[in-house]
């Protein structure tokens, strides 16, 4: 369809839209997970209690920033970053509707991301992601992502990556 368009603008972690977003990437990632090791979807009770404790507060300013693209109007992705360091930001929270993947959105969302991050002071963003996520770890790679030893010791994470972030100038 011609017309359809990304925007991507700062959303409060805990907006409907934000909070939808955040449900609908942890209930994916948490159940491929359950789904390839157990071979049972994320029990429910779990899932609550995860989603609960894991609210995204710590993606606000100053320290931090969550991003919410929107695919001809309806909310349909996410980034986040946060600062670990002075000049280190996290990104996290990457994540397109499986009906709006193929588009785009994701690149968008992380370039957006890397942007916010400069804002925030960052020289260079990390994160890390699991090896069954083999899409993610292809868009990183992607969009010059390098593979990294460990730079957390987060429980599922599995391949760690670092880019560094070159200033964008701007012309007048």
């Amino acid at each position: 369809m011609t017309g359809m368009t990304w925007t991507i603008a700062p959303e409060p972690y805990d907006s409907p839209a934000a909070a939808a977003l955040w449900r609908a990437y942890y209930t994916e990632v948490s159940d491929r997970w359950y789904l390839l090791h157990e071979g049972h979807r994320t029990d429910p009770a779990e899932l609550e209690r995860e989603i609960a404790a894991h609210t995204g507060a710590e993606l606000v300013p100053p320290r931090g920033q969550l991003l919410v693209g929107r695919y001809d109007g309806e909310p349909t992705g996410s980034a986040g970053v946060r600062l670990l360091e002075a000049d280190t930001a996290e990104l996290t929270r990457v994540f397109v509707l499986p009906e709006a993947r193929g588009r785009g959105g994701a690149a968008l969302l992380v370039a957006a991301a890397e942007e916010a991050a400069r804002a925030l002071g960052a020289r260079r963003i990390v994160l890390d992601t699991r090896g069954d996520l083999v899409e993610a770890r292809a868009l990183y790679a992607r969009l010059g992502y390098s593979e990294t030893g460990p730079h957390n010791s987060a429980l599922y994470a599995e391949h760690w990556f670092r880019k560094e972030l070159v200033a964008v100038s701007r012309s007048c």
